[in-house]
């Protein structure tokens, strides 16, 4: 098994993250590694610079990133962790795919549509090929699994059908189709102001997120002030499907506390929000301090997170090599 996950470095990790994703990265970690396989878990610089992002801060921020992932509990020595630009593998067979991929393919691509809006004029080239980068991110490396989302579903088919056509075309069996990974455990959380929204980074407003560099008496502020319901609490999670900050809640609860969200609101049936979220807010702050606490002390040292990086980038670029070397030649490209 070989696994490979990527995300992007436009801003500080939330809670959202750390649940959704990384949580769910330090258990494949630990679980791959003891089976012999692979975990390369990289920062996504390349695709930020579909955002504008001031140079210097998209630099600062690939650090601070890495060192969050590392205080989260991803170890360097049983995973490769490194930053994309670091690995010119994955621009290089883009560039290779992009005479595979077809616009059809990348117009019906439905975030495409959602970030580039009315605009589509006025968006940049690598907005609309962004999903030929991300194929060329989990090809490069033959993975066979990609931990997804369900927004990242489609991204996850393009790539299948990339590889299917570049095969076909060239009459090889160089790529694997790499599988999804759905994390049964891996909940989606929402936004602390609006249950119908997913929690973002992007969002303008600090308080729809629990950022994991929050302190604990902002942590504590933010749960106090999420969006609920007058209701208490129902004695079946099933019961909450129309009370969707309701759900969040006790969604983050169970997530925090490695508990089925059905025990939760057995737990606290009866009771209204005025007891839970400030046991929610305990829960939270015992689980984000320890990292945050770590994450405070890998920052004082940047040079040894850089040094991390530059580490697992060899690491994956002699994995990837040898692939790229492969299409190089299958499109006719090593003379």
């Amino acid at each position: 098994m070989r696994i490979v996950s990527g995300i992007q470095t436009t801003g500080n990790l939330h809670l959202g993250n750390y649940l959704g994703a990384i949580k769910q990265w330090v258990a494949m970690q630990d679980d791959v590694a003891a089976k012999g396989g692979d975990c390369l878990f990289f920062l996504a610089d390349l695709h930020s610079l579909t955002v504008a992002i001031p140079p210097a801060e998209r630099a600062a921020t690939t650090i601070e990133m890495a060192a969050t992932l590392i205080a989260a509990g991803i170890d360097p020595a049983k995973a490769i962790l490194f930053n994309q630009a670091r690995v010119p593998a994955h621009a290089e067979l883009c560039w290779i795919l992009q005479g595979t991929a077809r616009m059809g393919w990348l117009n019906r691509m439905t975030q495409w549509k959602d970030k580039a809006g009315k605009n589509r004029e006025g968006a940049s080239v690598g907005l609309f090929t962004y999903p030929v980068l991300q194929a060329a991110d989990v090809l490069v490396y033959n993975a066979t699994h990609v931990p997804v989302g369900e927004d990242q579903k489609q991204h996850l088919e393009l790539a299948r059908d990339i590889a299917t056509k570049f095969n076909t075309d060239f009459d090889t069996e160089l790529f694997t189709l790499p599988e999804p990974f759905i994390s049964k455990a891996a909940p989606r959380i929402m936004s602390l102001r609006d249950g119908q929204a997913k929690m973002s980074k992007s969002d303008p407003s600090d308080m729809t997120r629990i950022n994991l560099t929050d302190d604990d008496d902002v942590i504590a502020q933010k749960f106090r002030k999420a969006r609920t319901d007058p209701e208490p609490l129902p004695d079946s999670f099933d019961q909450l499907e129309s009370r969707a900050e309701a759900r969040n809640l006790v969604t983050i609860f169970a997530a925090l506390a490695d508990h089925e969200p059905q025990s939760v609101v057995e737990e606290y049936a009866g009771q209204g929000f005025g007891a839970f979220k400030p046991a929610l807010a305990d829960l939270a702050v015992a689980r984000l301090g320890p990292i945050r606490s770590r994450l405070n002390q890998l920052l004082a040292d940047k040079a040894a997170v850089a040094a991390h990086l530059k580490e697992g980038a060899e690491r994956a670029d002699a994995l990837a090599a040898p692939i790229l070397k492969q299409a190089q030649e299958a499109v006719g490209l090593q003379v």
